[in-house]
């Protein structure tokens, strides 16, 4: 089996691994100015998707142009929300070299699409494919690719943790070789429960001193995930932006929610906001907590909640997410100003951030691992591949490091 890294390799972003030419994992594009895609758009006879992030599908629906038509498989959540961010892409950059496909190209997703449950083995491109839940958003999978003498387990992004969306992986499949993610290889995550008493506790404070906090968050995932801890804690929201129709989306697929009354629950004491500027200046003036896209500050609603409230010190942004450098959240996090469409603007407004990530961390990674001591580790999708590799090496793993371009014979 020879694998070959057309993204993702020493890198967060655009993620996607192409297997003997025919098997396709993942075709995600990297958030950047301007946005980076894979490597290489190959002619694979399949594709399977570990899950609805822009990193792992964002560049999907460009591999169907001209008569490509490869099959592409996935769980349910995983294809409406490849729909959705594909959708939002064509509205951002739709016409420019910003967007790798057309109109014509997302419709065509929806008639070659293939959706599987977790531990339903599948054929595809000759392989025998399984799925398993990865933990880490609704529909979020690991792949386990079987040619008959070699399985390869793709990890995809992982939690082995529980969050009050989903609940942590349990699977450790038999495997020849594991392709792993490596995101927080350096981090070790506080406990779920102590962060989530420290956010509701500077909420809360900051509300009940007459202040308003922002709360930026990914809409896939994060701001679900935060809606339920806003309901659980009985503090007043509103929810903004993609999320709010990503909210609707993963309640459709209550099968792969941890508590689906849960998430009902926290839905019905959200505030959605569908209105235009005008009413997102009159909720900047309110005693609330406002979770809107974008996480990192680089577009939606987040453009005009952060003027109305920057200037007040007893105002707060609670930042709940990564911070890509070269991002204005990175940069409000390290100079205490951000430049927002267009304008560097100095922030007064309090800046905090907290730890809801969705990913393993380094004690998390190492746990799954364990389980494979005599298997063959590749490394991906990290800013530092490299040195958690040598440090699996010197742990006594058989463990590599690929870059964007190599080939491994598995």
């Amino acid at each position: 089996m020879n694998v070959r890294f057309l993204g993702g390799a020493g890198e967060v972003g655009r993620s996607a691994i192409l297997i003997d030419d025919s098997l396709l994992l993942d075709f995600g594009m990297k958030t950047a100015d301007p946005p980076q895609f894979p490597v290489e758009t190959p002619d694979p006879d399949a594709v399977v998707v570990s899950h609805g992030h822009l990193d792992h599908v964002g560049s999907i629906p460009s591999l169907l142009s001209g008569g490509r038509r490869p099959p592409i498989h996935w769980t349910p959540p995983t294809r409406e929300l490849t729909l959705t961010l594909a959708r939002d892409t064509l509205k951002l950059h739709g016409g420019t070299y910003d967007c790798p496909f057309t109109e014509e190209e997302v419709r065509r997703v929806t008639q070659v699409s293939e959706t599987h449950g977790y531990r339903e083995p599948f054929e595809a491109a000759g392989y025998e494919v399984t799925l398993y839940d990865a933990g880490h958003i609704p529909g979020s999978a690991h792949v386990l690719v079987d040619d008959g003498e070699t399985r390869l387990f793709y990890t995809g992004d992982f939690h082995v943790d529980s969050q009050r969306l989903v609940a942590g992986t349990t699977a450790r499949p038999d495997a020849d070789a594991v392709l792993c993610e490596s995101t927080y290889s350096d981090v070790q995550h506080d406990a779920r429960s102590a962060v989530e008493e420290r956010f509701a506790e500077s909420v809360k404070t900051t509300i009940w001193e007459g202040g308003t906090v922002v709360v930026p968050a990914f809409a896939i995932g994060r701001t679900q995930e935060l809606l339920m801890i806003c309901e659980a804690y009985d503090i007043p929201c509103y929810v903004d932006g993609m999320g709010t129709d990503v909210t609707e989306l993963v309640r459709r697929h209550s099968g792969f929610v941890r508590d689906p009354d849960a998430l009902q629950r926290a839905t019905s004491h959200a505030r959605f906001v569908t209105g235009r500027d005008g009413q997102r200046k009159r909720i900047a003036d309110q005693n609330t907590a406002i979770v809107t896209t974008s996480g990192m500050l680089s577009g939606g609603p987040a453009m005009t909640y952060i003027p109305e409230i920057r200037d007040r010190p007893v105002n707060k942004i609670a930042m709940t997410g990564y911070q890509v450098e070269g991002t204005p959240g990175r940069e409000l996090l390290e100079t205490g100003s951000a430049e927002i469409d267009g304008r560097v603007m100095p922030v007064a407004a309090q800046v905090e951030q907290y730890d809801f990530s969705a990913h393993a961390d380094r004690d998390g990674l190492l746990a799954l691992l364990d389980s494979y001591r005599d298997t063959r580790v590749l490394v991906d999708h990290g800013d530092r591949c490299g040195a958690f590799a040598d440090e699996l090496v010197a742990d006594g793993f058989d463990a590599s490091a690929p870059e964007n371009g190599d080939q491994v014979s598995i």
